[in-house]
């Protein structure tokens, strides 16, 4: 899908499925006949009961996972926010693309299809302490690129990023969807030190000033704030939405990305999960914003979609028990 205007992100943002409720129901209906005391899968039933209402069957499956990996670069790197240099974000693509990045490893442990989609990373968005990082057409392009990535026929969908200072845009897009400062969001993103932490805060407070007129307005505080592959996230997320497939978000870049939707319409997130708590300071912050309750909790701060991709496998286990247990029917055997 091509959008061209924050209108037409809005439209496509606002007037979502609602997922298959009935599905949902004979699911939970069927949790209860299986060879087991009630609940006592804990939060594993509840990710066959969300599979199911998002898949629309009974009885969900992952056949098909794909991992999409969006990457750009960033004006604002120049700042000096992070520990490593605006280069690495070109570099760490070439290294997606030569198999040995984590993500790599993940997707193929995991058997999800891995899809990098490099974003213009030779051009960085602008600066926002300077200017909008990106321009109405330019965010919107960047919308479309994620959705058109999404493959329809995917089961599940993990999403991350790949750009040097992206937690710096995640720390001001989340200020801005939810108020508090830089020293409220920023976190140490790629091991910043504290001189580096401070200038993190100030360039997230001077972004907040410059673009205070955008702030109410999730799909413009975005693009004044974040960037193509925070962008992309939220088109891919969208899309998934769209087509009924469930989504796992990775940490807290990700996490930011796509908070517009929850901003934008009630249970706009609704189809999607956190595969973990990032150790990024504010992940946890934001989570807790969105109402996200995080499957996995290992310390982990990479990104690439890293988190999400361990998550699948929890959620691949949820629904093997689902669907392989024998009904206490079946087994013969008693219930009480």
């Amino acid at each position: 899908m091509r959008f061209d205007s924050f209108d037409a992100i809005r439209s496509a943002a606002t007037n979502l499925p609602g997922g298959d409720a009935a599905a949902a129901e004979a699911a939970a209906a069927r949790q209860d006949t299986l060879t087991k005391p009630p609940g006592s899968l804990g939060r594993l039933e509840a990710l066959a009961i969300w599979a199911a209402r998002w898949q629309g069957q009974p009885v969900p499956r992952i056949e098909r996972a794909q991992i999409l990996v969006f990457a750009g670069s960033h004006g604002v790197a120049r700042r000096g926010v992070s520990a490593f240099p605006p280069e690495v974000t070109a570099q760490m693509v070439a290294n997606f693309a030569a198999g040995g990045a984590a993500i790599n490893q993940l997707a193929r442990s995991a058997g999800a299809e891995l899809v990098v989609v490099p974003l213009e990373v030779e051009r960085a968005t602008e600066d926002f302490t300077q200017a909008p990082a990106m321009s109405e057409a330019e965010f919107a392009g960047a919308v479309s690129a994620g959705f058109d990535a999404l493959d329809p026929r995917a089961d599940i969908l993990c999403i991350g990023e790949m750009g040097i200072a992206n937690t710096t845009a995640a720390a001001a897009l989340s200020a801005a969807l939810f108020g508090g400062t830089g020293a409220d969001w920023v976190g140490r993103g790629t091991g910043v030190d504290e001189e580096g932490l401070a200038r993190k805060a100030a360039v997230v407070d001077a972004g907040l000033a410059r673009h205070a007129d955008a702030l109410a307005d999730p799909l413009r505080a975005a693009a004044a704030l974040g960037g193509r592959e925070l962008a992309a996230m939220l088109g891919a997320t969208l899309a998934a939405r769209r087509a009924g497939v469930p989504v796992l978000l990775d940490g807290f870049v990700a996490t930011a990305a796509v908070a517009p939707l929850a901003r934008l319409a009630e249970g706009g997130l609704a189809h999607a999960q956190a595969g973990h708590v990032s150790a990024e300071t504010a992940h946890r912050t934001l989570l807790a914003e969105l109402r996200l309750d995080p499957i996995l909790d290992l310390g982990m701060r990479l990104g690439e979609g890293s988190g999400a991709a361990v998550a699948l496998a929890v959620v691949k286990a949820a629904l093997a028990c689902h669907g392989g247990m024998a009904s206490f029917a079946d087994a013969g055997v008693a219930t009480g």
